[in-house]
């Protein structure tokens, strides 16, 4: 199993919290550098529909992009017109931080949300 999905699944439960880095709270992109053990971007809002800077960001961050996603891979994805959002693939589905829920949550299945792109470290 992926290190990624191990330090992923070691977040589940963690207390969803915007700009969040720690176990005291995480966002998507908190949990993200968590599990990949990489820098955070700090200037963003919950509300961005930019790919473009967001794909930015992940390169910054020495991510490269993938055709496929693959365990421990970010998969980008677009859940509303001017949201997005990362989640860590697993497999078998995904960890994320759910801001609706108020925490990370691991979900079965394929992205319920369309795929704009996969991530790899």
């Amino acid at each position: 199993m992926s290190g990624v999905v191990e330090r992923a699944r070691a977040m589940i439960g963690v207390p969803f919290r915007l700009h969040g880095r720690s176990e005291a709270g995480l966002d998507c992109v908190g949990l993200a550098a968590v599990a990949l053990g990489r820098a955070a971007p700090g200037a963003y809002g919950l509300r961005s529909g930019d790919v473009a800077r967001a794909e930015g960001w992940l390169r910054a961050a020495g991510l490269r992009p993938a055709t496929v996603g693959r365990p421990g891979d970010l998969a980008l994805v677009r859940p509303g017109p001017l949201q997005l959002h990362l989640m860590i693939g697993t497999g078998t589905g995904f960890v994320h931080a759910h801001a609706g829920l108020g925490r990370v949550v691991e979900m079965p299945g394929v992205s319920p949300w369309p795929v704009i792109g996969w991530w790899r470290a």
